[in-house]
């Protein structure tokens, strides 16, 4: 998967010395810009503070970076969501001042890296210019990227030029994908945010690079940053909408003739439809989708868009919850089409990093519970089968259908009363006293009953025995866990 191998900008090593880099101490404007709009292009520095997944009631670690913003209308700085992500503090520097603003976090999100910004007196910046938007820059054409990499204070200018449009991965929520364009500038950490300017125009925004690769930068196209505007536009952001099905190539002469397509070249195979999701009933494994809103979709699964051969979910990518998409396919032998409605599919962010969220835990006796989801998975050795198994299966088998959370034992704190359950750390809770979790909140209402029973029995998935603690002694063991491990607050249920 590639978002293994891409990072935010902000996180990436120093590179070497960059012979394209132009020091933008009086930077020349890009053709037809205005002469002083590289002042619209703003330093920010961020203060954040990191949740601790591990040891989920303290307050983490504080740490900070730099990246770029740019002006884009009336108090509006655009960046990325990585710059200013778990942010306590955040700092603008216009080009050639010293003075800092405070700013605040005003739209986030994540799963497109984007955020837009706004300062609490935006009086010194009406003068400064706008930067307006562009189209997708074409192969082989070239941009310039704004912004303020590490490795000095002033603002930096460095060109590239395009050579790669792919639907790919978004590194910042480790589960999204959404066009992207590959470019040669030697960009660095601290650009992420900046602008990407072509004919005087934004055509992206500078958010990550390749760590195996010198000289290779991408950037967030225009149509991404158009959709996280149109979607903001409201008041509030929804998140992208999802097919729901997921498909598999169709190259295989054999393969195609057992399905009795023609050896055209088109049309994939469908292999999984989400329950609860978009083409649920409609789509089912095995059927062989051949057009999306009247684009044919050949057999790598990719269709011609905007004169650019992308992924097919590309469609679905521009459209938001309500939406229809045109879907023609061929199942059993017969040829259908129909308009599907689109929607998110929430349980889907699990997959994905969180930020800004405080950690889910209840502490119990010295057991600490905590939900599945990718954080956990970050900062946790999680190497049992079958938390992988439900990790893996959560969304395409529609396990959240039955368990909004699945449930895991983290970790044990040593107390009298839990003395020799070491080795259950790690697993999933199946069970308590006979009745099957469904969520972190329900576990925690099964472990602290109004009336404490004998013994409280957890049988976790995979174990060949439950943990069974007696029931009159959790008060008391509540009690020493909290002072020894000098945890306030023995749960947050909350997000």
């Amino acid at each position: 998967m590639l978002a293994r191998f891409v990072l935010p900008l902000a996180l990436l090593a120093a590179g070497p010395a960059l012979a394209q880099t132009v020091a933008a101490s009086t930077p020349k404007a890009p053709a037809g810009a205005p002469s002083d709009i590289y002042r619209s292009a703003v330093r920010i520095e961020a203060a954040a503070q990191v949740p601790d997944y591990q040891t989920p009631w303290n307050s983490g670690r504080f740490g900070g970076g730099i990246g770029t913003g740019f002006i884009i209308g009336k108090n509006q700085f655009l960046t990325n969501a990585h710059v200013v992500s778990n942010a306590r503090r955040l700092l603008i520097t216009i080009h050639g001042g010293s003075r800092k603003y405070p700013a605040q976090v005003k739209y986030i999100a994540h799963d497109c890296d984007l955020a837009l910004l706004e300062v609490e007196d935006f009086s010194d910046f009406e003068k400064l210019p706008v930067f307006s938007f562009g189209e997708v820059p074409q192969l082989e054409s070239q941009v310039r990227v704004i912004g303020y990499p590490i490795g000095g204070e002033r603002l930096s200018v460095t060109r590239g030029v395009v050579s790669r449009i792919d639907f790919s991965a978004y590194s910042h929520s480790r589960a999204d994908q959404h066009l992207i364009v590959q470019i040669d500038a030697a960009i660095n950490p601290g650009n992420s945010g900046g602008p990407v300017v072509q004919d005087g125009k934004v055509v992206g925004v500078a958010f990550q690079g390749l760590r195996q690769a010198d000289n290779t930068g991408y950037i967030i196209p225009t149509p991404v940053i158009r959709r996280f505007l149109k979607d903001i536009s409201d008041g509030h952001y929804d998140y992208y909408v999802d097919l729901g099905a997921s498909t598999f190539p169709l190259y295989n002469p054999a393969m195609r003739q057992a399905l009795k397509l023609k050896d055209d070249g088109n049309g994939v195979l469908v292999t999984d439809v989400t329950p609860t999701g978009s083409c649920e009933g409609v789509l089912k494994p095995g059927d062989v989708l051949v057009s999306i809103d009247g684009h044919e979709v050949d057999s790598a699964g990719q269709i011609l868009l905007d004169g650019e051969k992308v992924d097919l979910n590309e469609v679905v990518e521009r459209k938001f919850a309500g939406d229809k998409v045109a879907l023609r396919w061929l199942s059993q032998g017969s040829w259908n089409d129909k308009d599907v409605e689109l929607k998110p599919l929430p349980p889907a962010r699990m997959y994905a990093i969180q930020y800004e969220k405080k950690p889910r835990y209840t502490v119990f006796a010295g057991l600490v519970f905590q939900p599945l989801d990718t954080n956990l998975f970050a900062t946790s050795k999680l190497d049992d089968v079958n938390v992988r198994r439900l990790y893996t299966d959560y969304v395409p088998k529609g396990i959240f259908t039955e368990r909004q959370d699945i449930v895991l034992l983290t970790r044990v704190e040593s107390d009298p009363v839990n003395s020799q359950l070491g080795g259950f750390a790690g697993k999933a809770v199946d069970k308590i006293n006979g009745t099957v979790v469904k969520s972190l909140k329900h576990a925690h209402e099964l472990l602290n009953p109004a009336t404490p029973p004998e013994f409280f029995v957890i049988e976790l998935f995979g174990s060949p025995r439950p943990i069974v603690l007696p029931g009159n002694a959790i008060a008391a063991a509540n009690k020493r866990v909290s002072e020894t491990y000098a945890i306030d607050h023995l749960s947050n249920l909350e997000e």
